[in-house]
């Protein structure tokens, strides 16, 4: 698979003007050093923040850009940044980067952090100046080795060039950067469970309120934001609101562009930046360039695992937040995932269901307990083993352990594909029950998904 945001036959010319995230990359997929950086205009918006903008400015800039958050939650990160505290007495304060991106058939991160690694510290540099951090940790998942010691290159270059460390810019502004890597757990993109595992704690989600701005890392305000989210923080402070905003597509609600993404067996699977607002069908056919000869779309999920899925017909919706919402789920990561007509859907939610439950924290009860049994059912499906109502108790566990009824979102997103699953699909569930099963009563009145 490609860590590219060229479009089918290098057809895409990348510019600023278009492509603030992936315009300095090279075409060879090395990654783009300091003197290369600088050469592509790099640390030019850090030096106007730190020159030419007060630190609420900056702060009121992204706010007005509309900028959200690219981790899939889409909370707009102005918003996000304006909780910090106000009171100048409170000289200790951390920025942390989620790096920990474990959402299977999702990979935009890494391809930043892999090529582009000083965009993402120029990136963290204004984020820090605008919110009085004197420190930050970017909080990688374990198993991107590439990823960590090219940031731990990028991080010793900045700090030799006087763009991190003490008096960054002559400006008396101090901002350390470290590289954290963690132990390879799901839960930790989680922003709570991540800092309770900075601090060398277990990866459980803390009850909010107090949110990390008020009570994070080490009882410290802190404010924790997603690698693409910071990758967007410099274009936006170089070349301003009206520019950013003018990216997206009509009809998106979304600002900006978006690295999207489509696997599966699709001719060109990849990865591209483009604007909020393209549709499905664009991403699919135009630059994943549709299926593979032999194969048939079946089904495709818009942004990751813990997204529900959707049916060809679907294609049509534009990718940004409400435009997925409108057709039943979430933009989530925006890397979208085919699946052909080859592929059983007890299978794939089984294999699905049980990664979920393995990265479950087992803090509370319905994820705990709920993730597991629903492996155990759809494992009997599988086999030809189900009974009569199983696929009511099933229907019953994605109500139980929908949005509002966990401690986190973890369990929410792990029975989202599941419910959509029945819906589409039901028929290859019920071909899992066997002939003589006894009737078990359900675990409750079985929930309309989607109604």
């Amino acid at each position: 698979m490609t860590l590219t945001s060229f479009g089918p036959a290098n057809r895409i010319q990348r510019s600023a003007e278009t492509h603030p995230l992936t315009w300095r990359l090279r075409d060879d997929g090395e990654a783009v050093w300091l003197d290369e950086y600088q050469a592509k205009n790099g640390y030019a918006a850090a030096r106007k923040a730190f020159s030419d903008m007060a630190q609420d400015d900056i702060v009121q800039t992204v706010k007005d850009a509309g900028l959200k958050g690219r981790g899939g939650a889409g909370f707009p990160t102005g918003v996000k940044w304006g909780l910090m505290p106000k009171d100048e007495s409170i000289n200790i304060r951390y920025l942390l980067c989620n790096a920990d991106e474990m959402e299977p058939n999702t990979w935009k991160d890494r391809m930043l952090m892999e090529q582009l690694p000083h965009l993402l510290i120029e990136g963290m540099l204004i984020s820090a100046r605008a919110l009085k951090t004197y420190r930050g940790y970017i909080f990688l998942r374990g198993e991107y080795t590439t990823a960590a010691k090219h940031l731990n290159r990028a991080v010793e270059e900045a700090k030799a060039a006087g763009l991190l460390g003490k008096n960054i810019l002559g400006s008396g502004f101090d901002f350390e950067l470290f590289v954290h890597t963690g132990a390879g757990r799901y839960i930790c993109g989680e922003e709570t469970a991540l800092i309770n595992s900075l601090e060398g704690r277990r990866a459980n989600p803390r009850s909010k309120p107090p949110f990390p701005a008020a009570v994070g890392v080490w009882g410290k305000p802190t404010c924790v934001n997603n690698v693409e989210t910071l990758c967007n923080v410099p274009a936006i402070i170089a070349d301003g609101v009206d520019w950013y905003k003018s990216l997206a597509r009509d009809g998106s609600e979304d600002m900006g562009t978006k690295l999207m993404g489509f696997s599966g067996k699709v001719k060109n699977p990849g990865l591209w930046e483009l604007p909020f607002g393209v549709t499905g069908r664009e991403l699919f056919e135009d630059y994943a360039g549709g299926m593979r000869d032999g194969y048939t779309l079946k089904c495709w999920q818009p942004g990751g695992a813990g997204t529900g899925f959707l049916l060809p017909e679907h294609l049509d919706a534009q990718m940004y937040a409400g435009g997925i919402a409108k057709v039943g789920t979430r933009m989530g990561t925006g890397l979208a995932m085919a699946v052909d007509d080859s592929v059983n859907m007890v299978s794939l939610l089984r294999n699905m269901e049980e990664f979920f439950s393995r990265e479950s924290c087992g803090f509370c009860t319905p994820c705990r307990d709920g993730l597991p049994w629903s492996v155990k059912l759809l494992r009997a499906l599988e086999n030809g083993e189900g009974q009569a109502g199983d696929i009511e108790t099933l229907l019953g566990l994605v109500g139980f352990l929908g949005p509002g009824k966990t401690f986190c979102a973890h369990a929410p997103g792990a029975v989202e594909p599941l419910g959509s699953a029945i819906k589409y699909f039901r028929p290859e569930f019920e071909a899992g029950i066997a002939p003589t099963s006894a009737v078990v009563p359900p675990l409750a009145k079985p929930i309309v998904v989607g109604a």
